[in-house]
């Protein structure tokens, strides 16, 4: 994507923004070298996806279910480690499974749609931007997302928020392509964009319940009595919207409460109820639990965000976006579950917010900003120089060396882009700066990911079933007793029978009581009527088993893990 010159604005107030009038068509060399920049971008960001095993728990489970769905050819009801799971709906697992069915069962394949979401959350505001404030604020804000730490890790680790926040980035830049359009006078365009907020919301719903409803429908609200403006109401194309909506999100409902009559209980009640008002999941935090992960997560942009937290109610786009961040944020906050990722929808807006920002940055005050990024990847490498420090007996000396020089080289990287960025900062070139950040806090965030690989076979079954699959056979039984790896499934390629282990699996051990075998004296009488079996295993148990005299040979072992079969 072309990088181009721009002088400094004069004004120092980064709030005063006047939206630039939108750029003519470019060149036709200058708009071919762009498609090109964008799917080189494209390439590099999703070929990021392979090269690391599956690591628990989130990885492995969402894997697995998708992989379950394609061997067994239901689409209706969803199965993790071959128990019935209702926690979320279905979308990322129809993703899923589509994608192993067109790339193979591997890494790339499981983790393409979050991939996939990630450049929606990259790209679309990046349009976003140069429909309402010219080509070079599109450029601008497309740099911003890419260069976003919280954007880059949740578009290439495998969980459900990558894609629920991209769904509801389509309702967030559909909302305010839609209000411009409507205030050019232009109806048809207004009902376009409006119709992909709905589809948006649609999606959301699919990909994690009924937050995708409340989130757009509370930001709504709230945009509307604190501007006192209540225009937008009219410009939802309410029939059109509605349809959509339902068509998208109802068949799935009714077609998995036929066949499951708990479903509704659980999923409406239990996972969307209980879970936002106790802390039944245990995944309780303070007030200011997502503090850390905001500043850590809008690297290498954090400093700038003092300019993003004094609202203007005045401004229609500002004030979305403001808004939509502030809730999301301040909703989560309240609730008794918390997990790091689930602010990744306020990113889009934050890199909205602050593409209008720096139309208005002085150039010495968007050097300054480089201060804190910089001084982070300093540290980073000055540790990975002391990787020895980090040893302990639970891990090995090996991971910690990989992730150390992937650390390293990553530093080295962006420090040399930084003193680059700073040299075009100094002549003006703001874009270009951005640009240089942005490129290189991803490529050093992608190579610290890669190097983790180590690190991640820790938490992973990749190792486990390439020395397991030589020992048993398609029938032979594979018991996970007291213990579940999540990524077991997904690399051994079938469930494998629960022992004496509830968890997430109450819904579905309850449900299918033939599924698991409920005790361990259950399980050892199972184990000596085998011919051949294996089970996976913490080293409590084994110690126990042990001392039963269960027959039993080792075939992997790890300071958590052992894995045995029958001898």
């Amino acid at each position: 994507m072309p990088i181009p010159r721009i002088e400094p604005v004069p004004t120092l107030d980064p709030l005063r923004v006047t939206p630039a009038a939108p750029a003519s068509s470019p060149p036709t060399a200058t708009a071919l070298a762009s498609w090109i920049a964008l799917l080189a971008l494209a390439a590099i960001w999703l070929a990021t996806l392979a090269g690391r095993s599956l690591i628990s728990a989130d990885e492995g489970r969402y894997a697995s279910i998708s992989l379950g769905m394609l061997q067994s050819g239901d689409w209706i009801t969803p199965r993790l480690n071959g128990l019935l799971y209702f926690e979320k709906p279905p979308l990322q697992y129809w993703a899923g499974a589509a994608s192993m069915a067109l790339f193979g069962v591997n890494e790339f394949a499981a983790r393409l749609w979050p991939g996939l979401a990630g450049l929606v959350m990259v790209l679309l505001p990046g349009h976003t931007a140069a429909r309402l404030w010219g080509r070079r604020a599109g450029v601008r804000a497309t740099l911003l997302g890419l260069g976003t730490t919280w954007i880059i890790l949740n578009s290439h680790f495998l969980s459900l928020d990558a894609g629920l926040s991209a769904a509801l980035t389509l309702v967030l830049c559909g909302v305010l392509l839609a209000n411009a359009a409507g205030e050019a006078g232009r109806p048809k365009t207004q009902a376009r964009w409006m119709l992909v907020a709905w589809g948006g919301m649609g999606l959301a719903i699919m990909s994690k319940g009924l937050i995708g409803l409340l989130i757009p429908g509370a930001v709504l609200v709230l945009h509307s009595l604190w501007r006192l403006d209540a225009s937008v109401w009219r410009r939802l194309n309410w029939l059109p919207g509605m349809a959509l909506l339902l068509a998208m999100t109802l068949p799935w409902f009714i077609a998995v409460s036929l066949r499951n009559p708990g479903f509704a209980e659980f999923f409406f009640i239990h996972e969307h109820f209980q879970r936002y008002l106790s802390n039944v999941h245990q995944r309780e935090g303070a007030w200011w639990y997502f503090v850390p992960y905001l500043l850590v997560g809008f690297l290498p942009w954090t400093s700038a965000l003092p300019w993003l937290l004094v609202p203007r109610r005045s401004e229609f786009a500002r004030s979305w976006l403001w808004l939509w961040a502030v809730f999301i944020f301040a909703f989560f906050s309240a609730s008794g579950s918390k997990l790091p990722s689930y602010i990744l929808p306020i990113f889009p807006a934050l890199t909205l917010l602050l593409t209008q920002a720096t139309s208005a940055t002085e150039k010495r005050l968007s050097r300054w900003h480089l201060a804190v990024p910089v001084m982070l990847w300093a540290c980073a490498g000055i540790a990975a120089t002391q990787a020895d420090r980090f040893y302990n007996a639970d891990t090995p000396p090996a991971a910690i060396d990989a992730l150390a020089r992937g650390l390293g080289i990553g530093s080295v990287l962006f420090l040399v882009a930084a003193a680059l960025a700073w040299a075009a900062a100094r002549k003006g070139r703001l874009t270009t700066a951005i640009g240089l950040v942005a490129v290189a806090h991803a490529a050093a965030t992608l190579i610290a990911m890669q190097s983790h690989d180590t690190f991640g076979q820790l938490k992973s079954s990749d190792a486990i079933v390439k020395v397991l699959a030589p020992q048993i056979d398609a029938q032979t039984p594979v018991f996970s007793v007291r213990s579940y790896e999540q990524t077991m499934p997904f690399y051994l390629g079938r469930s494998t029978i629960l022992v004496d282990y509830v968890d997430e699996f109450a819904f579905g051990e309850t449900h299918e009581p033939t599924r698991w075998i409920p005790t361990l004296a259950e399980f050892t009488a199972r184990w000596q009527r085998e011919p051949r079996a294996a089970a996976y295993m913490g080293p409590d148990t084994f110690a126990e088993l042990q001392r039963m005299k269960l027959p039993m040979r080792v075939v992997f072992e790890d300071s958590r893990r052992i894995v045995v079969v029958k001898p």
